[in-house]
This record gives C-alpha cells, structure tokens and sequence, in this order.
C-alpha cells in the first residue's frame, strides 16, 4: 500500500475490487495484518455505515407510509 502511494500507481483496490476484497478477507484470516491495505479497508467500512443507514431510513419512510394509509 505504501509503495502504490509513492509511486502514484493504482493500487488493487482501484484496479480490481473482488480481487481486493478477496485479498484482503485472507490476509485477515492469515492474521496478516501489515499487509492489510487498511485505508482502502477503512473506508469501504465506513461507505458500508452510510449505506447502511440511508436503506435503514428508506426502509423506515416505507413503514411510516403504510402506517399512515393503514
């Protein structure tokens, strides 16, 4: 990860995300964890609460509109 920064090439995260996903979970269950690309990780963890809670919301409106037709 540190040397995809300096040199300013993409990292796998950017070029090929299932290969990334699939990388990182192993490196994970390897306990591998200075090989972790933990930016990328971080902020797939994070783009996963915002989805989280706007299908939450969504999901909530729906709710609320049946309730009051009900």
């Amino acid at each position: 990860m540190k040397a995809d920064l300096q040199t300013n090439q993409p990292n796998l995260y950017e070029t090929d995300y299932l290969a990334w996903i699939e990388k990182t979970a192993e490196q994970l269950k390897q306990r591998d964890f200075a090989a972790v690309d933990w930016e990328s990780l971080i902020e797939e963890i994070e783009a996963m609460g915002r989805s989280e809670r706007r299908s939450l919301e969504s999901n909530l409106v729906v709710i609320l509109l049946h309730l009051l037709k009900w």
